[in-house]
């Protein structure tokens, strides 16, 4: 399968996340799928509508109250439980195909055999800590030659501003997909996609399809803080007095 020429097409086709990765999924056939970060169960429903080929798929969530979560998603503990019956009841439809574990992706993660996913969707934890845990976690799960996809693959990592952790899917999924020897795709919607190599065929490399990621470094996003006026001042004067010459 030529996957870029295949996400391209898509790409092109698609107006929607959601219709993004079902004409993705339909065209891949994956049997046995996860998604990390359920939610509501909006995507999971979807996936799981649109390809009856899926005959397992993990729902991977905790649905609870993070103390150490700081972004908008991490709710009271009375909000995630509705939200849970509310994904519950999406997929209900489906509830011989799912497999919901429930719990963080550290917790239940050994409920997953490695190299046993077709396919894995993260969705979760998107700070520093929270996507390199969960990438590394489900990157075994994943058969040689599978598919690893995300969301939030954000240019910006200040996606829900200076008073949240940065988003920083984007650039370390990049740096990930590449020491692993595989390719990595930027796709619309803030979406990015790891095709694991299959031990045969040459791989790695970052592939941008939507012309919207220049660079990988932070350096341009994440500068240290100015120093105050009065040390500025300081180092200005010791400078000037131990070098004369800089003050002429």
């Amino acid at each position: 399968m030529d996957c870029r020429a295949l996400l391209t097409r898509i790409a092109a086709e698609s107006s929607s996340r959601l219709q993004l990765w079902t004409s993705f999924l339909v065209a891949t056939k994956p049997a046995r799928a996860a998604e990390v970060g359920v939610w509501k169960g909006a995507f999971a429903a979807a996936m799981l509508a649109a390809c009856p080929e899926i005959e397992s798929y993990a729902m991977i969530d905790p649905w609870r109250h993070l103390d150490d979560w700081n972004k908008p998603a991490n709710v009271d503990g009375d909000t995630f439980e509705a939200i849970h019956r509310e994904a519950m009841a999406n997929t209900e439809f489906a509830a011989s195909r799912r497999r919901v574990l429930r719990g963080t992706t550290l917790e239940v993660i050994d409920g997953i055999a490695d190299a046993s996913l077709d396919f894995a969707y993260v969705d979760g934890d998107h700070t520093l800590r929270g996507i390199v845990t969960d990438l590394i976690a489900m990157q075994p799960k994943i058969r040689p030659g599978g598919f690893l996809g995300g969301d939030d693959f954000c240019a910006d990592v200040w996606q829900h501003g200076p008073s949240f952790e940065p988003t920083l899917v984007f650039p370390l999924a990049v740096h990930l997909a590449l020491a692993i020897r595989a390719t990595i795709f930027a796709l619309p919607f803030d979406q990015f996609l790891i095709a694991m190599p299959n031990g045969s065929e040459p791989g790695g490399g970052f592939v941008d399809l939507t012309g919207r990621y220049p660079a990988l470094d932070l350096a341009s996003q994440v500068r240290p803080p100015r120093a105050p006026l009065g040390d500025r001042l300081r180092a200005a004067f010791s400078l000037s007095r131990d070098h004369p010459r800089a003050s002429r």
